[in-house]
């Protein structure tokens, strides 16, 4: 076999092994994504609680990067301290390390019985729970089967002249095994494949057991660069955890490395094997560094928290706060700040609705360029909220997300149109009275403002629905529809009441009386928007009306 035809085997070797862990780490995400954070916040309460969590769902997911965005998430959020959540990342750092182990025994013969079981739970389950652990078992077999396939293109490199003196001059450099085994693991985002691929190249001698230890702990260091580089997007908040995380694992290497020639020795007593080697010490540097890490998590956590002070927001709300762009492989925690995002364009909403009816009593003009630029904060929150849930990884997406995303897209339209309402209509009409000096009649003013009343109680229940997913909440929203329709019924009755009475302030303001009345009713339509997806899901609405 030529050079070219070895490399090109190697590339499409660790292509397949990643990939294999990309579809692990899917089907694990859809069928219990939402489980699984739930499990984390449930384990951040205390040091060792978080510890166990962060091995037990690293174990999982095969991805301790997934792990961290959701503590990230969390500490960001304040709903976690910091020291629970550096916590969690030793254990997550040591849990990465569990499936290696498994890998370092001979189970080659399992990879046909892995494929075939999950290309048979995945074309056949009828529950997509099956379905996704079919997925599962693929991704797990193409591991196992990109294992064999590495052993068998890396033989030929051990004979080869060329490559056997630059590996010599690699093994005599052990800073050099580290920096390039770290680029690589943050090139390809797998610390569990890259550690994989070094202990092939151990087995199969290519690799001296130093240089093999020293590029294990350049695959630790290089998958802690992964969320501190990326979508941190400058807040302080988001960066004390992956930095923690970084220098935890920097400062490790930094003391372990000088220490390799001893480590290999005394591994060499407990196992000849050089990829066993390489797998004993990639779990043993962790669970030393946790060890050693754990009594030091809270005066590590308060240096962070000088280091990295809580930036002060900058005066535009229409700046996203918590679209975290990292977040967006793991559809639990981007649909988490997607909704949280969303929530403040609610809250931009509302203050355009109370601004309009603020315009109609007082006739400030300044209230009219007050609503139009609240509109546009509506209208770049509702694209930037659009863009982030298109983006959201849909492979990793189970249908319950899938679902909320539709959900989380329909309320923001929602909000969106009814933001074009107030702007549009409501403004312009207010801004029409101040122009031509018109004032409504204090009964039809009367008649708005409990109207507009009803919708700021109804936006409030709509974000609860929207929230809490409560279906007794969704039936009363509905309720409360109907009963602004009759509002808007006698409302109008008594405008035509007055006017045939001849009340000459209902007789002048005629036209903008019932459009604002009707605008109304509109804003109303999109606010009982809310509770439409729940119950359809729940099985209690019909195509016209509740059962």
């Amino acid at each position: 076999m030529s050079a070219t035809q070895v490399i090109i085997h190697l590339f499409g070797d660790i292509a397949l092994l990643l990939w294999g862990i990309h579809m692990v780490h899917s089907g694990v995400m859809r069928a219990f994504g939402s489980e699984l954070r739930r499990v984390l916040g449930a384990g951040l309460k205390s040091r060792p609680s978080a510890f166990a969590a962060g091995v037990g769902v690293t174990a999982v997911l095969q991805s301790s990067t997934a792990t961290a965005l959701m503590a990230t998430s969390f500490a960001a959020e304040g709903v976690v301290s910091l020291v629970p959540a550096l916590a969690l990342m030793l254990g997550a750092n040591v849990g990465t390390t569990l499936i290696v182990q498994a890998f370092s025994f001979d189970i080659g013969l399992v990879y046909p019985v892995l494929i075939l079981a999950g290309v048979t739970a995945f074309r056949r389950g009828g529950r997509t729970l099956t379905r996704d652990l079919g997925r599962v078992g693929i991704g797990l077999g193409l591991m196992l089967l990109s294992l064999h396939l590495l052993t068998e293109a890396i033989s030929p490199i051990e004979t080869a002249p060329a490559v056997r003196d630059l590996l010599a001059a690699l093994t005599r450099e052990p800073v050099l095994n580290l920096a390039i085994a770290a680029i690589i693991t943050w090139a390809a985002h797998s610390s569990v494949a890259i550690v994989l691929f070094v202990m092939s190249l151990a087995a199969a001698g290519v690799l001296s057991p130093s240089a093999a230890l020293a590029m294990v702990l350049g695959a630790n260091l290089g998958s802690a660069l992964n969320p501190v580089l990326e979508g941190t997007g400058g807040d302080p908040l988001r960066l004390r955890l992956p930095l923690g995380n970084l220098v935890n694992r920097a400062v490790g290497c930094a003391i372990a490395l000088p220490l390799l020639p001893w480590i290999v020795s005394w591994l060499a007593v407990l196992d000849a094997s050089p990829a066993r080697m390489a797998a004993l010490f990639h779990m043993a540097f962790n669970i030393v560094l946790a060890l050693a890490a754990m009594p030091l998590l809270g005066p590590f956590a308060r240096l962070l928290t000088k280091l990295l002070p809580q930036k002060i927001q900058a005066n535009d709300p229409g700046t996203p706060q918590y679209l975290d762009a990292s977040a967006l492989e793991t559809p639990s925690v981007a649909l988490s700040n997607a909704a949280r995002e969303s929530l403040r364009m609610a809250d931009v909403v509302e203050a355009m609705l109370r601004g309009s009816q603020d315009l109609i009593h007082s006739g400030d003009r300044k209230r009219v360029a007050e609503i139009g630029r609240l509109d546009d904060i509506v209208d770049r929150l509702h694209g930037e909220i659009e863009r982030y849930l298109t983006a959201i990884s849909r492979e990793a997406s189970s249908d319950a997300e899938t679902r909320r995303l539709a959900d989380i897209l329909g309320f923001t339209i929602n909000l969106e149109h009814i933001g074009d309402i107030v702007d549009k209509n409501l403004k312009e009409l207010g801004a029409k009275c101040i122009k031509n000096r018109l004032k409504l009649s204090p009964e039809g003013l009367a008649e708005i403002d409990g109207m507009h009343q009803r919708l700021i109680d109804h936006m409030q229940l709509a974000i609860a629905v929207y929230m809490s997913g409560d279906i007794n909440a969704a039936r009363r929203l509905v309720a409360e529809k109907e009963q602004f329709r009759e509002l808007e019924r006698i409302a109008t009755e008594r405008h035509f009441e007055r006017v045939r009475d001849g009340d000459t302030a209902s007789i002048e303001t005629s036209a903008i009386q019932l459009d604002i009345v009707r605008d109304l009713k509109r804003i109303e339509a999109h606010i009982a928007s809310a509770a439409y997806p729940l119950l359809e899901q729940s099985g209690v609405l019909r195509q016209s009306r509740l059962k």
